[in-house]
């Protein structure tokens, strides 16, 4: 009996450390930090592979895609800590700036104030010099003026603090607003800071074309090799996109789609470029950093069109992606244009 109960309870711990270790394996590969929250959401998916959540998981997160805050709060979770503390840090950002804003406000009113009342007590004292007894009146205006001089140097000082405190905050701002236009795995420009970009440069007046770009069997690289190899070579696709298409605005436009925004140039130079960074990233031959094992060649289809005057971005955009299909269905590896 005893046997037996000690072979469940092993069984059980098995069970159970499988579980945990799974759980662990989805917090990272969906960069969730290691919240009861999360925890919770991740047991609900894993405990239950067959339940309505876990599918609904599955099907959000085909093709390498990783959830989302507002995918977990729709399937019942929480929201991330990662989506959580970018909105706590922007928070208070917001809270410092009100508080400056404020502080500035009374340092004034206080400065003014105290101007006035010497300004004041300085008329005074000219008065009392012309009246009556002279060299009390002057004693008086020298310690006024000495007075006021202290209180122009703590306000000197009290001003530079802010000064310097305002330069860090615009800093803090800076980099804040930088952070939500920035996509966290590859560091490129994300959807939002695509969308300002394009905006831009119609307001400028300049020539665009747009090409949409995605991995070719992405899907297939991570259901072999694991989301971290998957998060790889979108590295490595941003890195040669980048590289091949030097002056232009290339971003990370969701999963395994990039796009790239081309300035003043025409179509076909455009198309020579990206054919160009195609190739390059074709010829390549990748190897699994820790066995060395060959993950084979990696290639990417695009469509490029160019943008015609009065066109929104969805117009340009649609025409790039139904290229890219275009792309796809001709065999991958290909860039289509019109």
């Amino acid at each position: 009996m005893a046997g037996t109960s000690a072979a469940r309870v092993a069984k059980g711990e098995d069970a159970g450390a499988r579980l945990y270790h799974a759980i662990g394996v989805f917090l990272n590969e969906h960069r969730l930090s290691p919240e009861p929250c999360h925890y919770a959401f991740a047991f609900r998916v894993l405990s239950e592979p067959q339940g309505a959540v876990a599918q609904s998981v599955a099907a959000m997160t085909e093709g390498g895609i990783r959830l989302s805050a507002r995918d977990i709060v729709a399937l019942g979770g929480e929201i991330g800590a990662p989506s959580h503390n970018a909105r706590v840090a922007a928070d208070g950002l917001v809270a410092q700036t009100q508080m400056q804003v404020e502080g500035f406000t009374d340092m004034m009113r206080s400065i003014r104030a105290e101007t006035q009342g010497f300004g004041r007590d300085l008329a005074a004292s000219a008065e009392a010099i012309r009246n009556a007894d002279s060299a009390l009146g002057v004693t008086e205006v020298v310690r006024l003026t000495g007075a006021m001089l202290d209180r122009v140097r703590t306000a000197e000082e009290r001003l530079e603090a802010a000064t310097r405190e305002a330069t860090e905050l615009r800093a803090k701002l800076e980099e804040a607003r930088d952070n939500a236009r920035r996509d966290p795995l590859t560091d490129l420009p994300n959807r939002r800071a695509f969308e300002e970009a394009f905006a831009a440069a119609v307001a400028a007046g300049k020539r665009l074309c747009i090409a949409v770009c995605d991995v070719d069997h992405f899907k297939r690289v991570n259901d072999r090799f694991g989301h971290a190899v998957g998060d790889r070579v979108l590295k490595a696709i941003a890195i040669a996109l980048v590289e091949g298409c030097p002056g232009h605005l290339v971003a990370r436009y969701g999963g395994e789609e990039f796009a790239v925004l081309f300035t003043d140039v025409e179509r076909e130079a455009a198309l020579t470029t990206l054919d160009a960074a195609r190739e390059e990233v074709a010829a390549k031959r990748y190897r699994l950093r820790e066995s060395d094992e060959p993950l084979g060649a990696v290639t990417f289809s695009a469509g490029l069109t160019a943008a015609q005057p009065g066109e929104t971005l969805g117009t340009v955009f649609g025409r790039a992606d139904a290229l890219l299909y275009a792309a796809k269905d001709g065999g991958r590896n290909l860039l289509r244009t019109a």
